[in-house]
């Protein structure tokens, strides 16, 4: 099993910048994939940005420019640096980490961005 705790989610103002951190913990090895998807009120769970082991990693469109995910395999930790945020990107943000055939959720922080 893995267990994931995300943290850094808080109220901004538009335009400010917010790290998402995500710790990892538990039988972490193997772990491919991780990343960052978010639910806004009524809205689906959609995906922000995944970064693979090897460092690659894919963004939402949405996101692109303003949003940088990256990862300490060291610390089992993947981060979300959140720039230039608007008033759509409130959410819950949830950490998800894959290992083989196993995905893994996080229970969500949330950000709110008040315009």
């Amino acid at each position: 099993q893995v267990q994931l705790v995300e943290s850094g989610g808080s109220l901004v103002q538009a335009g400010e910048s917010l790290r998402l951190s995500c710790a990892a913990s538990g039988r972490t090895f193997s772990i491919n994939t991780m990343g960052w998807y978010r639910q806004a009120p009524g809205k689906q769970r959609e995906l922000v940005a995944t970064i693979s082991s090897d460092g690659s990693t894919n963004y939402a469109d949405a996101v692109k420019g303003r949003f940088t995910i990256s990862r300490d395999n060291a610390k089992n930790t993947v981060y979300l640096q959140m720039n230039s945020l608007k008033s759509e990107d409130t959410a819950v943000y949830y950490c998800n980490a894959n290992q083989g055939r196993l995905y893994y959720w996080g229970k969500g922080t949330l950000v709110t961005v008040s315009s």
